[in-house]
């Protein structure tokens, strides 16, 4: 399809891990694919923003049982405009101009039984953003029309972007936690990157939250959100007593785990009360989910891995977002700023997210 009404650089600013343990690199000269080069179902998106999540660490870090790819360009929550679509693409769902978000699965087969039964994040052939194939930070990306997820008018580029994987991975994992309207939820690490998104969407879904993380500035941020109760962590002396009290007595019929630590897995079966579901969603770099083996059999717990989401929950949360339901808090900070969010976020520091301004 034509791109002429919109001018390909050559090259463009991106942020670069050239090898494995090696250093965050900004580079000004690094090439941009042309759009007589791309493949049939490919697209050139040019980027406004991208959000930076804890997986954009760990793949600069290459800490997983996976490696990413190097050289790696990271990132994978980001939201641009189509300005070129790969020639002799057939019935491709966006045209140029299109404002459309790139999230972490770039791409799937949507042919595979995973893929038909809606589970497209976990197709053999599954391609990810900025582990597999090069990700959002840079100006320019390659992506797949297939795959590229259109934004809803009247959201703004910047709240959108960390709705692209740290809203959608709450979102589901709340949507299949076997909760109902009244129940409660318990969410660890409430008032990082993907906490602060998961206590909007569970009080969205009508759910009374438990928020547990630290910090005077944490607490006022998901108090403000809707969740119902606090525990600070560092300064409770039994967190399964209080989190059972905070609900009652029972305990919670559900927690997302998006703490990264194995202690936050490990006091899940504790607390939650009989039939509850334990959503496993963190990625810590090196970590084993321990629980006690009689207590869930005889409480009947649910342990349910959840990973990301699928295009149509893509859709649904952006959807919620976009109706004001959901808002993500953020600090707008330059492609320069990268190398201090991944510190921020190893030390746990950061509140909300970042999103980095790609429009310079």
């Amino acid at each position: 399809m034509s791109a002429s009404q919109y001018t390909i650089p050559k090259t463009q600013k991106a942020a670069i891990v050239e090898s494995v343990g090696g250093t965050l690199q900004i580079k000004s000269d690094h090439p941009v694919k042309q759009p007589e080069d791309l493949a049939p179902g490919e697209c050139l998106v040019k980027l406004e923003c991208t959000g930076v999540c804890h997986t954009d660490l760990h793949a600069a870090k290459n800490d997983w049982p996976i490696p990413a790819k190097t050289p790696l360009i990271g990132g994978h929550e980001g939201v641009g405009h189509v300005v070129a679509i790969g020639q002799h693409t057939q019935n491709s769902p966006v045209k140029l101009g299109d404002r459309v978000g790139i999230k972490w699965l770039a791409y799937s087969c949507l042919d595979c039984e995973a893929c038909r039964k809606g589970n497209e994040q976990v197709c053999e052939k599954g391609k990810y953003s900025g582990f597999s194939v090069d990700g959002t930070f840079s100006q320019y990306v390659v992506s797949y029309v297939s795959h590229v997820t259109p934004i809803p008018d009247g959201l703004a580029s910047e709240e959108a972007a960390s709705i692209l994987c740290a809203g959608i991975t709450v979102y589901r994992a709340i949507k299949y936690s076997n909760t109902h309207i009244g129940d409660w939820i318990a969410l660890p690490g409430a008032g990082g990157g993907l906490g602060h998104l998961a206590v909007q969407y569970a009080t969205a879904m009508g759910l009374r939250v438990v928020a547990i993380d630290t910090g005077a500035e944490k607490r006022d941020l998901v108090l403000k959100l809707g969740a119902e109760k606090w525990i600070d962590f560092k300064e409770t002396k039994d967190l399964v007593k209080d989190i059972k009290e905070a609900t009652g007595g029972a305990g919670p019929h559900a927690t997302v785990i998006t703490a990264t630590s194995n202690q936050a897995y490990e006091q899940a079966v504790d607390y939650l009360r009989p039939g509850g579901s334990l959503m496993v969603v963190s990625l810590p770099g090196k970590g084993k989910l321990t629980a006690d083996i009689f207590f869930t059999v005889t409480k009947a717990i649910n342990i349910i891995g959840s990973y990301v989401g699928n295009r149509q929950d893509a859709r649904e949360a952006l959807d919620i977002a976009a109706r004001g339901k959901v808002k993500c808090y953020f600090a707008l900070k330059p492609l320069s700023a990268l190398q201090e969010t991944y510190e921020g976020l190893e030390k746990g520091t950061v509140v909300g997210r970042v999103v980095l301004n790609m429009k310079d």
